[in-house]
């Protein structure tokens, strides 16, 4: 292809022959000898407008006699298809949904209210915890004739009253909603129903047989609490 006139080359407009003007380049000629020099080039990409490497990589095919889509053929080859490769997710660190109990609305109503009444309710401590650090904050319940916290006086600490107890219906639940059943062995979940019941596993049982114990669990559909993982 011989190139005639600058508006002969591809993606190459009125406002880019102006610009060329303001950089000394007037003629095809000029511009030809212009992409020659890498210094040339860089301030010919920088001045013009919407012109980038691969345009001047054009010019460069044009000026040489050979088309612009075989210059790039030359330089970039078509890319292999690679085989689809199918993502399967490992079973293993994938979460997934705990059992939920099958509630009424009596029981959910009141799980929603102990909790608010768990928020508001506050640190019962043992009395002078914080003179003597041998007490512990642990409660316990104040003694003596003398006591002021037994009676109840202003500025001393609350005391364990029946008024900060949750609802009936939800009490010795799990937050969860669940009835904890405490067992030791896989003997244990027979008998458990999974919808209103959930098992603790006991603190001294070994770590082969508590495996046991949540793979038959599993098995059943039963909630355990303390699962290892």
């Amino acid at each position: 292809m011989t190139v005639k006139t600058l508006k002969d080359l591809n993606g190459l407009n009125d406002k880019n022959v102006e610009e060329l003007a303001t950089i000394g380049i007037s003629s095809v000629g000029e511009l030809e000898a212009a992409l020659k020099d890498d210094e040339k080039v860089k301030e010919v990409i920088k001045t013009l407008t919407g012109v980038g490497p691969k345009t001047v990589a054009n010019w460069k095919a044009q000026f040489e006699g050979e088309e612009p889509a075989k210059a790039e053929s030359k330089k970039a080859e078509p890319k292999k298809e690679e085989p689809a490769t199918e993502v399967v997710e490992a079973s293993a660190g994938v979460y997934t949904v705990k059992k939920k109990p099958e509630l009424d609305d009596e029981t959910a109503d009141a799980l929603a209210k102990r909790a608010m009444i768990s928020g508001r309710r506050p640190a019962f401590k043992r009395q002078e915890w914080f003179r003597y650090s041998k007490l512990g904050e642990k409660w316990r319940k104040p003694k003596g004739i003398h006591s002021k916290m037994k009676r109840c006086l202003k500025r001393r600490p609350p005391m364990v009253d029946i008024g900060f107890r949750g609802p009936v219906a939800a009490r010795d639940l799990h937050p969860s909603g669940f009835e904890e059943v405490l067992v030791y062995n896989v003997a244990g979940l027979e008998g458990i129903d999974p919808k209103r019941q959930a098992v603790r596993i006991g603190g001294t049982v070994g770590t082969k047989k508590r495996m046991a114990i949540e793979d038959r669990a599993d098995e059943l559909g039963i909630r355990v609490l303390n699962r290892m993982v």
